[in-house]
């Protein structure tokens, strides 16, 4: 594991993250980690315009959904905070996002970009498609074009999912479900098929497009500016960094998770691609692929 870190100078103002959720240990149903790897197969990293109700039975999720006048936010980061504290980083990480997409987006789609909204949240959240616990993993809603995330999820990751850990491999996860959120505004979310599952499905073709977005991100994140100070959201990302961004796209391939769940591998029920179109998707964005490069609903071979 190697730590990536936000430039000396940094500062990202409040407001971008909203605070949601309980105390932690509200359980899915079948609850443990069996219950937790079977959601993250179905919704981990994007779960689209799924029923999270549907999905995982009667969670027992708690409306936490803060009334008005309460809403509680992330406060004002230093970069040095953000390389220590989870939701800051978080917090700096979304608004690195912001940054990029709002110059190629336009430029590459000639699509406007909306901010989505971001929660951090804890044990249970209520969203547009359906109540969610933290075991169900980081994901991306449509309907309310938000993110939901528990920060608690990337020592999962690390401990219970092989990956190296480090925040890069965390700001992954973050990238990629904004970029759930690109292929929203673009268009990519309401035409594909996402009910159907395989090699060659769509809900497969729609997660390694998100990992393309997201490896154009980070390579673009230690060069941009940040708006408001003029300094370059990250530090050069170094070798080390990368293979930790590498290991967490690996660590959630389909086939990884479920020849660790079952001890055999079945393509039929692919949702998210192979721990190596993961990884190589990923590249492709990194490499200097753009968003044509990245539409893998068109690819002839994943």
């Amino acid at each position: 594991m190697s730590a990536v870190t936000f430039n000396e100078g940094g500062q990202f103002e409040g407001g971008r993250v909203r605070r949601g959720g309980g105390g932690r240990g509200v359980a899915v149903a079948g609850g443990g980690i069996g219950a937790l790897l079977i959601t993250l197969v179905v919704v981990f990293l994007g779960g689209g315009n799924l029923d999270l109700e549907q999905i995982l039975g009667n969670t027992g999720a708690s409306d936490t959904s803060v009334g008005e006048g309460q809403e509680q936010f992330v406060e004002d980061c230093t970069a040095q905070q953000a390389n220590t504290d989870r939701e800051c980083r978080l917090s700096g990480t979304a608004q690195s996002l912001d940054a990029f997409w709002e110059e190629v987006l336009p430029q590459q789609a000639g699509v406007q970009y909306q901010i989505p909204g971001v929660v951090s949240f804890q044990g249970s959240v209520n969203t547009a498609c359906g109540g969610a616990t933290s075991a169900t993993g980081p994901f991306y809603c449509p309907p309310d074009q938000t993110v939901y995330m528990d920060v608690a999820f990337f020592d999962d990751l690390r401990d219970r999912f092989g990956s190296t850990g480090g925040p890069l491999a965390e700001e992954y996860v973050i990238a990629h479900e904004f970029g759930h959120h690109i292929e929203q505004l673009v268009g990519v979310m309401d035409s594909a098929d996402r009910t159907g599952t395989g090699p060659e499905s769509d809900s497969v073709r729609i997660e390694l497009m998100a990992d393309c977005l997201a490896g154009m991100w980070v390579a673009d994140a230690s060069t941009r500016p940040d708006p408001d100070t003029g300094v370059p959201f990250l530090e050069p990302i170094t070798d080390a960094q990368l293979r930790d961004a590498l290991s967490a796209a690996a660590a959630v391939g389909d086939d990884r998770i479920q020849e660790a769940t079952t001890g055999e591998v079945h393509p039929e029920g692919f949702t998210h691609g192979t721990s190596e179109q993961r990884v190589r998707w990923f590249s492709i964005g990194y490499n200097g692929g753009t968003m044509q490069d990245c539409n893998a609903m068109d690819a002839p071979t994943l």
